[in-house]
């Protein structure tokens, strides 16, 4: 998953992202969340409508149900403090609702409320979150251990680290630096 924060960086990482490492593959995202905190909601919309319309791969729209409904997104992830996943749920229907979690407890809730997949982190230290003390590969596959819905990596991630995420059992991960 790219996590970019405007339409034009989302069509970029959507497109074949060539590697800087030696024998690494190309990596190119499966799904693209739109997060623009810095936005007003209108600005946020048009950012959307612009992804949605001419990306390639399923587009979700990071806290907004509003948002993801008004543009035909393919869903929402929710910060870890935003509204229930439940509550998204019932807004959104079938749409994609993912949850950025924490901890394990907050994974499980995730799940209970119907989530469709969590993103857990930081796994590594992140330059997009310098405060936060990375958890470490130890907990990302506690995390997949106890829930029975995907868990994409999150936090520090680089294309060295992807055979670590799924070695600890993530379904995937997501990025910011990667793809910007």
């Amino acid at each position: 998953m790219a996590i970019v924060s405007s339409a034009s960086a989302g069509l970029r990482a959507a497109a074949l992202s060539p590697l800087r490492g030696e024998g690494l593959k190309p990596v190119r995202p499966t799904i693209v969340q739109l997060r623009g905190p810095h936005l007003t909601g209108a600005q946020l919309e048009r950012e959307a409508l612009q992804l949605v319309g001419a990306c390639p791969v399923p587009v979700l729209v990071s806290s907004r149900c509003d948002v993801a409904l008004a543009t035909g997104a393919a869903g929402v992830n929710l910060p870890e403090s935003d509204i229930r996943v439940a509550e998204a749920r019932t807004l959104l229907g079938r749409r994609l609702v993912g949850r950025s979690v924490h901890s394990i407890a907050a994974a499980q809730q995730a799940e209970s409320e119907g989530a469709d997949f969590v993103i857990f982190g930081p796994v590594w230290q992140s330059a997009s979150h310098p405060g936060a003390e990375p958890a470490g590969l130890a907990a990302l596959e506690r995390v997949v251990r106890a829930v029975k819905i995907p868990v994409l990596a999150i936090g520090g991630v680089t294309e060295a680290r992807i055979a670590e995420c799924h070695e600890a059992g993530a379904a995937g991960y997501a990025a910011i630096g990667m793809f910007s």
